[in-house]
């Protein structure tokens, strides 16, 4: 049925209407899970300042998100069975909505309840939409994840680019924070269609049912959930402190959130490519080596402070960190023979990854404070990315989370 497989014979997709909403809203969704959060790195001094916070509980900001997907990230999937995947997505959308609005209200009590529903809120994105590509289009599964992934980035790189120039004008950070109430409208509008269709099951299609087998006893299942823990430790410590780190170099506030930007929009040729060389290869190893030579170079770089090349900087970070986490994405897929499993993967590897993730961006403020230089915290960065390659290395090389039947 069109509906449930949006593959033909082959490796041919059926580009019929309902394939095509489909996508636009993949894109569309995928497009408010990272814009929210990534805005707040360049202002956190805005919002540091105007609620007489500490550099402690500005962290924190960027963490709550973190902590709420732990916790939400294993119920995701249970939620997707109950309801359908549609309605769930739907669901998180409007609350996305809600959470966006609630956090720009301008009080440090709105701030941190509406940081925890959009924390909520983007959790069931980051789970489903893995999931929902394995089952819709289980033979273009790089694409889509490519398509996904870009789309995230695209909107992460334009928040963390126009949020100072909003903040610092005469709107303010309230609205810095608040304008992307108006993206999580468009795709909940654009995913309406989804719910009218009868509600996708991950077990359905083609995919044979067999005796469940514990992901967690599997030491895949630990090397996969690492590579999306550290991966992301990496990408919101950085959109938390980047840009105050690259000022305390010298460089101008302003400045300093377009490189972030610049950062962030250097992802994305890396996050279309690696998916689709990634879902042509048995064994992604090579990939995780680039990967992780070009995260020491650029992290090397800033702890150097070799400041007339931060653009090379950004540009190996970003390239870095975009094929970091496709690949991590694309691990669900890869490592899981139903979208059952790939949902159960995604779950635990988030659950877990993030929580793992959420320790970064306080750690590194608290750092900061105490020794009031970013030069330790950076060699932080170093032995993660070491720490990273390490688990991904494990990760990339072929095979699965269950055996085989």
């Amino acid at each position: 049925m069109a509906t449930n497989q949006a593959v033909q014979n082959g490796n041919k997709i059926k580009w019929n209407r309902n394939v095509w909403l489909l996508v636009i809203g993949i894109i569309f969704i995928a497009s408010t899970l990272r814009a929210p959060l990534t805005s707040v790195g360049p202002i956190i001094s805005f919002i540091r300042d105007g609620l007489h916070i500490s550099n402690v509980l500005a962290g924190f900001i960027t963490t709550i998100p973190l902590l709420a997907f732990a916790v939400i990230s294993p119920l995701a999937p249970k939620f997707s069975k109950r309801f359908g995947i549609e309605r769930t997505l739907l669901f998180s959308t409007a609350l996305l909505a809600v959470g966006i609005l609630t956090r720009s209200l301008g009080t440090t009590s709105m701030l941190l309840l509406g940081t925890s529903l959009i924390g909520v809120a983007i959790a069931f994105g980051n789970v489903l939409l893995p999931s929902l590509i394995k089952l819709k289009f289980p033979l273009q599964v790089g694409l889509l994840t490519g398509l996904f992934t870009v789309s995230m980035n695209i909107s992460a790189s334009i928040a963390a680019g126009i949020s100072y120039p909003l903040a610092s004008g005469e709107f303010g950070w309230k609205i810095a924070l608040g304008i992307w109430f108006i993206l999580a409208v468009i795709a909940f509008i654009i995913w309406l269609p989804q719910i009218r269709k009868p509600k996708s099951d991950l077990n359905s299609g083609t995919q044979t049912k067999k005796e469940h087998v514990p992901l967690w006893k599997s030491p895949l299942t630990w090397t996969v959930t690492l590579s999306m823990g550290l991966q992301s430790l990496i990408f919101y410590t950085t959109a938390a402190w980047i840009p105050e780190m690259l000022q305390s170099q010298g460089m101008s506030a302003n400045t300093a959130g377009w490189m972030f930007s610049f950062m962030q929009f250097s992802q994305l040729p890396a996050t279309f490519i690696i998916p689709i060389i990634a879902g042509r290869r048995k064994d992604q190893r090579p990939l995780v080596a680039v990967y992780g030579a070009l995260y020491i170079v650029g992290f090397g770089g800033i702890l150097a402070g070799w400041t007339s090349l931060t653009v090379l900087w950004m540009i190996l970070l970003g390239l870095a960190g975009g094929a970091s986490f496709s690949l991590a994405m694309m691990f669900f897929s890869l490592r899981t023979r139903t979208a059952d499993e790939a949902a159960e993967l995604s779950g635990t590897a988030q659950s877990f990854g993030y929580l793992l993730a959420a320790v970064g961006p306080v750690l590194f403020g608290y750092i900061h404070d105490i020794s009031n230089s970013w030069t330790t915290a950076n060699f932080l960065f170093l032995i993660t990315v070491v720490l990273l390659v390490s688990a991904g290395m494990h990760a990339a090389k072929e095979g699965y989370v269950t055996p085989e039947k």
